[in-house]
């Protein structure tokens, strides 16, 4: 059975804490909540609890992993980070939504990082998730505490609803607040580059390192999660409508709902009404979409939808990372 616990995010109880952290010391798995979305962690030095999380998830053996660490004194345990880039960018945006990638050390469990040379590292910016890995005493690696594929969990229940029985302890700090998965950055080349698109932008990159370039080829994007295999999908068909194609959110759903249940998630008014459409109503802004958009897609398919149909947003800053996820839960595993 997979026991859950309510933890205050702000200040989080340490007997809770503690409990969860002698689960990771001891092998077992842990869903806590980060401020992107929940992680399922397990100690990054254990090789047979590492193999847990991909067995849990259904996860393929070589789609790395992100380490979290509470201090630089436990980074330096993991990776080797040096050099004026890496030091600006830790010091600027750590704790936070930016996860590096650098060389790894052999301190951490191989699977950690697919068998390659280098480790996704970042310092969460949640209470619950530092508390954890301080007392864990040990680097904590957690991807998205979800079924391999499924959209990533932004609450407790939607941990519960993929991973009930297959985690020893979910510890239930509500809703997160950003609700997309942390900028994935590679420092391990000539420049900077861009292996996932998140909540950092490049923008905001770019200010403080000069140019960052967006990796492309597979070689690059395989140091990375959630880039190659398919990723934040539900079960529903999902159609994304770019922003400024012209495309009538009207005209499609009229030519599905003959034959299907469709659901739109959108931030215009949708003028049909029919029993077999149901739509959700989300700010336009990149905040509102990545706070909800999980959930949203989630709630469709509970609600048994055909097809999603999605407005999309403008894809320049922080709406760069949510069109990412967007286009990808709309692809088939056949169009990565």
């Amino acid at each position: 059975m997979t026991e859950v616990i309510s933890v205050d995010p702000h200040h989080p109880q340490p007997d809770s804490i503690a409990k969860a952290a002698e689960i990771i010391r001891g092998g077992g798995l842990v869903a806590f909540p980060t401020e992107t979305v929940y992680g399922l962690g397990a100690d990054a030095k254990n090789e047979a609890a590492i193999r847990k999380i991909f067995a849990a998830k259904g996860r393929p053996s070589d789609n790395p992993l992100i380490v979290h660490v509470a201090s630089r004194a436990m980074l330096d345990r993991v990776a080797f980070a040096s050099g004026d880039d890496t030091l600006r960018l830790i010091e600027h945006f750590w704790p936070g939504p930016l996860t590096l990638v650098l060389r790894r050390r052999d301190y951490i469990a191989d699977s950690v990082s697919a068998g390659l040379s280098t480790v996704a590292v970042r310092m969460p910016d949640n209470s619950i998730a530092l508390d954890l890995v301080e007392a864990s005493a040990t680097p904590v690696a957690a991807p998205s505490a979800n079924l391999s594929g499924r959209p990533s969990p932004t609450r407790a229940s939607h941990v519960q609803q993929d991973l009930a029985g297959k985690v020893d302890l979910i510890l239930d700090g509500g809703e997160t607040n950003i609700g997309i998965e942390s900028t994935v950055l590679d420092l391990t080349g000539d420049h900077p580059v861009i292996l996932r698109p998140g909540w950092v932008s490049r923008e905001a990159l770019s200010q403080l390192v000069g140019t960052v370039e967006l990796a492309t080829s597979d070689e690059s994007l395989k140091r990375s999660p959630g880039t190659r295999h398919r990723h934040y999908s539900p079960r529903a068909r999902v159609v994304v409508v770019e922003s400024g194609s012209g495309i009538s959110l009207e005209q499609l759903c009229s030519a599905h709902m003959a034959s299907s249940r469709v659901g739109v998630i959108s931030h215009s008014r949708v003028a049909v009404e029919d029993p077999r459409i149901r739509d959700i109503r989300l700010g336009e802004s990149a905040e509102s979409y990545a706070r909800s958009i999980y959930s949203s897609l989630r709630e469709l398919d509970e609600w048994d939808a055909d097809i999603i149909i999605v407005e999309g947003i403008n894809d320049t800053g922080e709406g760069e990372a949510v069109m990412d996820r967007l286009r990808r839960a709309a692809s088939s595993d056949e169009d990565r």
